[in-house]
Parts: C-alpha cells; structure tokens; sequence
C-alpha cells in the first residue's frame, strides 16, 4: 500500500530513540522527510544522516519557546509540517496515594502543556493547505489506568481529553487527529519499568517479564516496528477517514472493546 507520504514533512518528538526513533524510521521509509528531534544535537543529527531526507533537531521541550523554535527550525531546513507526532518521555512511576504536587506539574508539562503547544505551531499551516495528521503516542494506561503510574495515567488522560475535543474542531479542515495507545512493547522504558518492578519485589526481571507476559494474549511483547507501522499507517493519506481515534497496539492486553 502507498501511504501517500512522499515528499510530505513529518516532525516526530523525541525520536532519537524508542518508539519516537522507530516512528521516524517508518515515515522516512515512505518518502517523508523527517525531522529527528531530541535534547543531544549529536545524536539527533547522527540519527537524521541515517534517513534519506531527514533533519536532525536539538530542542529541550521543557524550555517555554522550545516548540515555536524547533518548528520554526523545521519548516526553514525541510519545509511546511504535515505530519506531526507527538511524543514524550514517561514520568517516573509512582503511586497516587500523596502524589506530589510538584511531580504532577511536571508531567501535565511535558506531556499535555508541550504537546498542546506543538500542535498550536502547526495547526495554522495544516488547516491552510487543507491536509496534516496530528498522531499522539500515548499508553494503554489511557483506557485502562495502569497500577504503580499514576502520573502517567494523569497527564495522558488530559491529552486524551484535548486530541478528542480537537479532532471534532478540525476535520472539515482535512486534518486527522488519532492516538496510538501502546502496550507492553520491548523498549528501554518497558525494561526499565520491569527492572523496578523486579527490585520492589524481590524478584527476577525474568520472573517479572514472564508474568508480563501471560496477562497479553499474544503471548509476547510487542516489536517497536510494530508499533511504528500502526502510527505511520495514521499520518498517512490512507487513512484520511480515521480521526479522533484511540487505537491499541497492545497485542489485546486491555480487556475493553
């Protein structure tokens, strides 16, 4: 299938590694121009040099003006944004029970206020030419709140709630707005989470991989690839009837519809 990318410009954030990386690996593969985005200039460069097309962008999204810099950087190197994926790193894990307030500020600003900002750059430009794709990576904690990630499961419910009111707004416009809510897929973030989980408990990472691994029906964690695929298939022309969607790529690990 041709997903109508060629020559279209797609920022990805925080791609210099994870799910963001694989995601910008997928869209360069057809046709994009991609622009590679993370705090290390190096690396984020490095990266861009392995992608036909591609820009390497440093930016620190936790800088007030960062979105209105990095996306003015991107359309003067690669051109006007039609893909925009939203993407951030993980808070730490933590229960609800006294929460501090100061960690949950921290996480509805990196992974609602930022992202809200990002997609404010973009949007003119996009609603303008009558076509964009706005695609969030999300969690399956979304749907079904995940135990031990409480403020995860805040500020991504927050996002929810704003990518869904925004979808209705901007449709007649030609511009799809979706969630990709991943599950437990083989990344540093996953091995992290389950290495924390094997201290807590006194036990094996094997031991807490296993487990993991019965509760998904697939019998296995997903590939990044994988995940990379449902997301590039949603920013593309393809799949310009889909919007203000929710799709899991869990591998039918949440139990709802």
């Amino acid at each position: 299938m041709d997903l109508g990318l060629t020559g279209r410009t797609a920022l990805v954030a925080g791609s210099t590694s994870g799910l963001g990386l694989e995601i910008a690996r997928a869209l360069a593969a057809e046709g994009a121009r991609v622009a590679i985005c993370g705090r290390r200039e190096d690396i984020a460069r490095r990266l861009a040099a392995e992608l036909p097309g591609a820009g390497g962008f440093p930016v620190d999204l936790t800088e007030p003006d960062a979105a209105e810099r990095l996306t003015a950087a991107v359309v003067a190197e690669l051109g006007r944004i039609d893909v925009l994926v939203l993407n951030a790193g993980g808070p730490p894990p933590g229960p609800a029970v006294d929460v501090p307030r100061d960690a949950v500020a921290s996480a509805l600003q990196t992974l609602l206020l930022r992202q809200v900002e990002l997609v404010a750059q973009v949007l003119p430009g996009m609603r303008a030419h009558r076509w964009g794709r706005i695609v969030a990576v999300g969690s399956s904690g979304v749907q079904q709140p995940l135990p031990g990630l409480a403020l995860s499961n805040i500020a991504r419910a927050g996002l929810a709630g704003y990518l869904k009111t925004l979808a209705g707004e901007v449709a007649p416009d030609g511009v799809t707005v979706n969630m990709v809510l991943p599950g437990r897929i083989a990344t540093e973030r996953v091995a992290s989470l389950d290495r924390g989980r094997a201290e807590r408990e006194g036990t094996d990472v094997a031991d807490v991989e296993a487990r993991s691994r019965a509760t998904i029906p697939v019998g296995r964690y997903g590939r990044p690839a994988e995940f990379a695929a449902v997301a590039a298939f949603l920013c593309s022309d393809q799949a310009s009837y889909v919007t203000g969607e929710q799709v899991r790529c869990d591998g039918g690990l949440v139990g709802a519809y």
